[in-house]
């Protein structure tokens, strides 16, 4: 056992006559550890680009939200008014009539209706 561990920590496992199964196992390894090492780091990219986006995407929502208060406020009756009132127009005194058209026939009376 003694033995075992002894050529273990001196290395002789690497350079013994079955040593090619060894390295062929240790170089399996190195690919394994590597293909690791490169998928973390894809993982993190993508972290941070999610993260980015999402900073994006908030930004962009706080902006149509304001931007659709103001046309909200310009689509105002006072607003248009005072716009209006620059120009020389002014709001109608006189409401506005209703018209009624009445159909003859059946054909008539959809179209009339739509």
């Amino acid at each position: 056992m003694k033995d075992g561990f002894y050529n273990i920590i001196k290395g002789k496992f690497l350079v013994s006559d079955d040593s090619l199964k060894n390295w062929q196992f240790i170089v399996f390894l190195s690919f394994l550890a590597l293909a690791m090492i490169g998928s973390s780091h894809t993982a993190d990219r993508k972290v941070h680009q999610i993260s980015k986006l999402s900073a994006q995407v908030k930004e962009l929502k706080s902006e149509y939200v304001d931007v659709r208060m103001r046309l909200m406020q310009s689509r105002m009756e006072s607003r248009i008014i005072k716009a209006m009132e620059g120009r020389g127009l002014e709001p109608s005194t006189t409401p506005p009539k209703r018209i009624r058209i009445v159909a003859k026939n059946k054909n008539e009376a959809q179209i009339a209706a739509n």
